[in-house]
């Protein structure tokens, strides 16, 4: 046999041995067959109750649960809350693909297993902004963003002069900015570039700032490099100490980008009982557990209407969604909702799970990254 004929062979096998490999990965390989409903015990600060004494008609509850996993969702948790005590939670395994993979892999999920949350990372930028700036750390939001990047030269100096911090927190910065659609998308290259904010502010202007919501990753990654300049910590550092331990969240990850800086816009992992954290913050206006890890006055001013998006009876501010949701023809009272994308989800609750009707529970719902 010639060595070129040798080449060939092992080129043949080492082929079918990586598609061997992927088809395990991504359609073989056994996975657990899911938990729940009823919460498991851990010492993560929640309480445990029956969905009963919370108001929830309980099979109503359980059976809603029920179908929202056996659905094609790409659901890989449910985990409800009210009260601040958790009355349902269940975890699916499925395919699942982290912020630097190419393809999606078979995966099993627990109540310890970190989901990527991606866009939920802008959320808890948001309130990290929040907490700097109580501490004197930031800018004031009235202020525009040149005061933070005195450097920059060009049309992003133009840009900087005349877009304000609370621009880059409500998505209104102007700029002609492209994500989250087929195509080109402008936040890819915020995994590599080294000078963000020259990369993100020399953007050409497409509307006056404070006018127009543009879903704009780049201004989130803004507001991180804020943080990290004015705290002299980097932003994982900084929410370690100032809002995950207050909070007792304990397991977490925040995935970096080439040049070793927290992907504020896409990089963070939870588990969903501390996303679920804090959601339950948001609505008791930044406590948790008799605590304040956040400014109450900030987060009050996130749940104020914003600016309008291109959703029907949603308004984006301070990094943070807040809407409306129409159920069985009937338009339900909105709740803050974080920037979830497509990794995490909050829901409604009709009348029919509950009697008599109350506040809305909050609810942790992480999806698959496909």
């Amino acid at each position: 046999m010639n060595l070129r004929s040798r080449r060939a062979r092992v080129s043949v096998v080492l082929g079918l041995a990586l598609l061997a490999a992927f088809a395990w990965l991504r359609w073989l390989r056994p996975i657990d067959a899911g938990s729940g409903p009823v919460p498991s015990q851990q010492d993560d600060g929640w309480r445990l109750c029956r969905p009963a004494t919370q108001g929830f008609d309980e099979a109503a509850l359980l059976a809603a649960t029920q179908r929202l996993v056996d659905r094609p969702l790409d659901v890989h948790a449910v985990v409800i809350e009210r009260h601040r005590c958790l009355v349902a939670e269940m975890y699916r395994g499925g395919l699942d693909r982290s912020v630097y993979s190419l393809v999606s892999t078979r995966q099993s999920f627990g109540p310890a297993t970190l989901h990527d949350v991606r866009s939920v990372g802008k959320s808890v930028t948001g309130l990290l902004y929040g907490i700097a700036l109580a501490e004197g750390r930031v800018p004031a939001t009235d202020q525009p963003v040149a005061l933070a990047f005195p450097g920059l030269a060009g049309r992003a100096a133009k840009n900087a002069r005349v877009i304000r911090i609370r621009d880059l927190l409500d998505m209104g910065s102007g700029l002609a900015w492209t994500e989250g659609r087929p195509g080109l998308n402008d936040e890819l290259k915020l995994f590599w570039k080294r000078d963000l904010p020259a990369y993100v502010l020399d953007h050409p202007m497409s509307y006056p700032p404070g006018t127009v919501f543009n879903y704009n990753g780049g201004g989130t990654a803004l507001l991180a490099a804020i943080i990290s300049d004015g705290t002299g910590e980097p932003l994982d550092q900084f929410a370690q100490a100032r809002l995950f331990k207050p909070m007792g969240i304990r397991s977490w990850e925040w995935v970096r980008d080439v040049h070793g800086r927290p992907m504020a816009f896409n990089g963070l992992r939870l588990r969903p009982r501390d996303l679920l954290k804090l959601g339950r913050l948001v609505l008791d206006d930044g406590r948790w557990d008799g605590r304040q890890p956040v400014p109450a006055d900030w987060v009050r001013d996130a749940r104020a209407p914003g600016l309008p998006t291109n959703i029907d009876g949603v308004r984006y501010r301070g990094q943070w969604w807040t809407g409306t949701a129409r159920w069985k023809g009937v338009r339900s009272r909105g709740r803050p909702r974080s920037a979830t994308g497509d990794n995490a989800c909050s829901s409604y609750t009709t009348s029919t799970l509950r009697s008599p009707p109350r506040p809305e529970p909050t609810t942790s719902c992480p999806r698959r990254s496909r």
